[in-house]
């Protein structure tokens, strides 16, 4: 589990294939820290550490993960924002993020909001996805490559999020234009709640 604030980085440094499987890897501040089976959130996406070398580790992306996220996209030399998984006993200062990267969206508008910036998000129009509590509310939180964010105007099928100039120099959204394809987990609270509510219909 996860709190949707980013530690740092990343630096991808190989890739390989494996039949249906990539293993990235990765080089950050923390790599001696780590051990074999961690979990560490990449851009929002859990993966598990199975090997490390002195200054960078490993990880595996099956076929799902690369089909629901935007780690199949990924080259050489990008840049991945990563969270080691959450201590218990600080403070949750983000909000709870699973590391389930739900589906992909793109960005579609950047505009200036005097020193921050609005970026505006797209993903597909599903009905049935959102009765599963895939969308998102106004004020309601949202995970966007792992970084947690406040949602501002939402549609059926788009939304806005606020990025302050320390956000943006810190995390991959420094990296982010109009095109450009990110993760997106959407609130657990509001997948429970539409469980819930399909229950009790």
């Amino acid at each position: 589990m996860f709190s949707g604030i980013v530690e740092e980085m990343a630096t991808l440094i190989g890739i390989e294939h494996e039949q249906e499987n990539i293993h990235f890897t990765f080089r950050c501040s923390f790599t001696k820290e780590l051990k074999i089976d961690q979990s560490i959130a990449h851009n929002g996406v859990c993966l598990t550490v199975v090997r490390f070398q002195e200054d960078s580790y490993t990880v595996t992306a099956m076929k799902e993960t690369l089909e629901r996220s935007n780690l199949g996209l990924l080259k050489v030399g990008d840049r991945v924002n990563v969270e080691r998984s959450m201590i218990m006993n600080g403070r949750l200062d983000g909000h709870i993020v699973q590391g389930h990267v739900d589906q992909t969206a793109k960005c579609v508008n950047m505009e200036d909001a005097d020193g921050s910036t609005y970026f505006t998000f797209e993903y597909p129009n599903n009905r049935e996805m959102a009765q599963r509590g895939y969308f998102t509310v106004d004020k309601g939180s949202v995970t966007i490559n792992g970084v947690s964010l406040t949602v501002c105007e939402p549609t059926d099928n788009s939304f806005k999020v606020a990025i302050i100039p320390y956000t943006r120099e810190n995390t991959n959204f420094a990296d982010i234009n109009v095109g450009t394809i990110v993760n997106l987990e959407f609130d657990i609270l509001g997948k429970y709640i539409a469980r819930l509510n399909s229950l009790t219909q």
